[in-house]
C-alpha cells in the first residue's frame, strides 16, 4: 500500500482539526441556550437594512444575523473556536465574522454558510428546510432495524437528519456533489448523536443498492448564476425536481418511500411538475402522494424576466411509494 504523502496527510489533519474546533462550537453554542430560526434572504436583508443593525450586538446577531462584531462582544471561547474550524473572518475595519451560521430546527443546530449565500458552494438552509423537516416527519414510515436511508443533494444535512433522528438504527448516508455540504452536514449528523456515512455523488442513481427511504430538496429557482444550491433547470426550474425524482424512485426498495420537497412554478393555472411526475411513476411501479404546502413562495422573483410567464411559485412536497418488486 503507497504511503500517504506529507500534503495528503497535514491536509487530513487539517480538516480533522477544523472538524473538531466546529463540533465543539456546536456544543458551546446549546449549552449557551442559543437558538435562530432562519427567514428568507429577502426578509434577512430588509432586516440587515435597519439602521440599528450594522454592527452585532449578540451571540445571535453574529451567529444567525451574519453580522460583524468587535473583539470581546462575544464569548472568547466562541471566537478561539471559529478561528481553530477556519470560519473566522477578520476584517480591514477591525470587526470580525463568522463564515458560518447556526439554526435551531427541533431539537438540534445546524451549521450552514453566512449570509448573503453568494459562493458557487454555499451551504443553504431556510424556510424551506422547515417545511422539508416537517414533510418527513408526516409521511416517512417506521423502518426496520438496519435499513437504509439515503439523504441526496444533502446540503446542511436537515432532510437525512431529521429522518434518521426518528429512525436510529437505521444506516444513514448523505450524498451531495459540494465536498463543503458534506464537511458541514457530517459535523451537523455528529452533532445530533448521529452516525453518517458521506458520499460525493453527482445523481441520486450513483450511490450502491437500493433504499428504504430517500429524502431530496431539489434546487428549484432559475438562477442566471447557475448556483448550484439554487439552479434547478428548465422546466420554470423544475427539471432537477423531476430528474432525481424519477432516479430515487429507480433506487428504491420494495414499500420505499422518497419523500421530496421542491418548489414549482405555475403557468396558467399548471403545475408543471406533477404532470410529469403523475405519467412516469406508474412504469416504475410506483404510487404518487403529492400536496402544495404552500401557494406562494419568494414572489420576489416574478419580477425577474425568466419568470415572465409564472403566476406564482408554490412550495410543493410529494412522497413516492414503490409498490411492486422492480
Amino acid at each position: 500500500m503507497p504511503l500517504e504523502s506529507p500534503t495528503l496527510a497535514a491536509s487530513a489533519e487539517i480538516e480533522r482539526s477544523r472538524r473538531g474546533a466546529l463540533s465543539a462550537l456546536l456544543k458551546a453554542l446549546e449549552l449557551l441556550k442559543y437558538r435562530f430560526v432562519t427567514t428568507t434572504p429577502s426578509s434577512h436583508e430588509r432586516v440587515l437594512s435597519r439602521s440599528n443593525r450594522r454592527e452585532a450586538r449578540s451571540l445571535r446577531d453574529v451567529m444567525g444575523w451574519s453580522l460583524p462584531f468587535a473583539p470581546g462582544m462575544i464569548p472568547s471561547e466562541i471566537v478561539d473556536l471559529l478561528r481553530a474550524g477556519g470560519v473566522l473572518q477578520e476584517r480591514p475595519d477591525g470587526l470580525l465574522a463568522s463564515n458560518v451560521r447556526a439554526s435551531s430546527l427541533g431539537d438540534t443546530l445546524f451549521l450552514h454558510s453566512a449570509y448573503p449565500t453568494i459562493e458557487q458552494d454555499a451551504v443553504f438552509f431556510g424556510p424551506d428546510s422547515y417545511r422539508f423537516a416537517d414533510l418527513i416527519a408526516a409521511r416517512m414510515q417506521d423502518l426496520a432495524p438496519g435499513a437504509r436511508i439515503l439523504d441526496y443533494a444533502a446540503g446542511s444535512g436537515v432532510g437525512g437528519i431529521t429522518a434518521a433522528m426518528r429512525q436510529r438504527h437505521a444506516h444513514l448516508t448523505l450524498a451531495d456533489i459540494n465536498p463543503q455540504a458534506l464537511f458541514l452536514a457530517s459535523i451537523n449528523a455528529e452533532h445530533a448523536g448521529l452516525r453518517a456515512e458521506t458520499l460525493r455523488t453527482t445523481s441520486p442513481a450513483d450511490p450502491e443498492g437500493l433504499f428504504d427511504l430517500i429524502v431530496t430538496h431539489p434546487p428549484f429557482m432559475i438562477d442566471e448564476k447557475g448556483r448550484a444550491y439554487r439552479d434547478g433547470g428548465d422546466l420554470y426550474g423544475a427539471r432537477l425536481s423531476l430528474d432525481w425524482a424519477l432516479a430515487g424512485a429507480r433506487k428504491l426498495a420494495k414499500g420505499g418511500r422518497l419523500i421530496l420537497h421542491t418548489g414549482v412554478s405555475i403557468v396558467e393555472g399548471l403545475d408543471v411538475l406533477k404532470a410529469h411526475l403523475e405519467e412516469a411513476l406508474p412504469a416504475l411501479g410506483c404510487h404518487l402522494w403529492y400536496h402544495e404546502l404552500d401557494p406562494d413562495i419568494f414572489g420576489e422573483e416574478l419580477g425577474n424576466e425568466a419568470y415572465v410567464d409564472v403566476e406564482r411559485i408554490a412550495a410543493v412536497g410529494a412522497c413516492i411509494t414503490r409498490v411492486e418488486e422492480r
